[in-house]
Formats: C-alpha cells, sequence, structure tokens
C-alpha cells in the first residue's frame, strides 16, 4: 500500500514534496554559483544550512528538473534560492529549488540557440509569411509556392534567373545575400581565385 501511495504521490508531481519530510534531507538558501543552460545543470552556493549561516559557502549540484517554476528550466548567476538537499556519494544534491520564500524562480533570460531558432522559425506563418499564426490557422487561402531567392511566384529557387545572373557576374560584384546566407562565393581577382 506505501508503494502505491508513493507513487501516485510521485505521479501527481509531489514527489519533491514527500521527500522534503525524509530526515535524511537538510534545508539551505544561498544564490547560484552558476548554472549551463544548454545542459540544464550548475552548482548553489549554499550559505546557510539549517537556518545557521555557514563560514565557507558550500557547493550544492543543481539539475533543471529539481527547479520550482514555469517554462524553460534555469537559473540566472547570483539568483536567491532556498533549496532542500542531501548528501550522496557525490557529494551534496539539491532534491527541490526554489526562489526566496518558496517563490518560482526567476530564471536566465538566455535560451539555448537550438531553443532559440526553434522559436523564432515558429512564430511565422509559411503561407502569408505574418507573424503571429501558423500556416493551419491562416486567414488567407493557400498562397502559391515560390523562389526563396527572390520570392517570385514563377519558378522555384532551383531554377532562378537572378540566382544564377548573380553567381556569374564576376569579380567586381558580390550579392550580399550570398555573404549573410553562409554560402560560399567564388571570386575571381586577375589569377586568383578564393572563396568569401
Amino acid at each position: 500500500f506505501i508503494v502505491e501511495n508513493s507513487a501516485s504521490l510521485c505521479a501527481a508531481g509531489g514527489c519533491a514534496q514527500a521527500e522534503e519530510d525524509d530526515p535524511a534531507l537538510f534545508r539551505g538558501s544561498g544564490v547560484c554559483k552558476w548554472f549551463n543552460v544548454r545542459m540544464g545543470f550548475g552548482f548553489l552556493s549554499m550559505s546557510s544550512r539549517d537556518g545557521a549561516p555557514l563560514q565557507t559557502p558550500q557547493d550544492v549540484f543543481v539539475h533543471q528538473r529539481k527547479l520550482h517554476m514555469e517554462g524553460f528550466r534555469s537559473l540566472r548567476e547570483g539568483e536567491a534560492v532556498e533549496f532542500t538537499f542531501k548528501k550522496s556519494s557525490k557529494g551534496l544534491e539539491s532534491i527541490w529549488v526554489t526562489g526566496p520564500n518558496g517563490a518560482p524562480c526567476l530564471g536566465n533570460e538566455r535560451r539555448p540557440k537550438s531553443a532559440q531558432k526553434r522559436r523564432s522559425k515558429g512564430d511565422k506563418c509559411y503561407n502569408c509569411g505574418g507573424p503571429g499564426h501558423h500556416a493551419k490557422e491562416c486567414q488567407l487561402p493557400p498562397q502559391p509556392k515560390k523562389c526563396h531567392f527572390c520570392q517570385s511566384i514563377s519558378h522555384m529557387v532551383a531554377s532562378c534567373p537572378v540566382k544564377a545572373q548573380q553567381h556569374t557576374r564576376g569579380s567586381t560584384e558580390v550579392s550580399m545575400t550570398y555573404i549573410l546566407s553562409s554560402t560560399p562565393v567564388h571570386v575571381e581577382a586577375s589569377t586568383k581565385s578564393f572563396y568569401l
């Protein structure tokens, strides 16, 4: 019965609260020493343990799963935190981390680059190009396909005459479109050739 009750408690998201009642757990407070947002872990610098100040701060490991906050879970360097932790074979590990007085953690404004890319692509409609909605919610009828290079509806990028013309213009004119898109542009200057 106890195992079933523990499983239902964990399924309801109450594992951290149940673990806080364990006598082998300790309470601490301090600040975030560092946190890697891409990897999802870091260390807290504990300045107070069970209400008593420490002479020298101790490091406590923290993983993003243990953070009490909404959305993308991370910590900002120097952010004030309160936490429950335990001793393990690897050192001190946090069990539940909150902001001061049990408030949600503030978190870091930085996001991993992969999350930034996904978010920026997701904010655009691929049908009309407008922001704030996706193609399946677009109020306009399906738009014709168009060239990604010059935006013309008469051809696709593979057969774009503008792209072909800019590619073969020679050494004096280099399209900024190519440079900004990181596509190699072959430029010939007298007898030497090089890539930008």
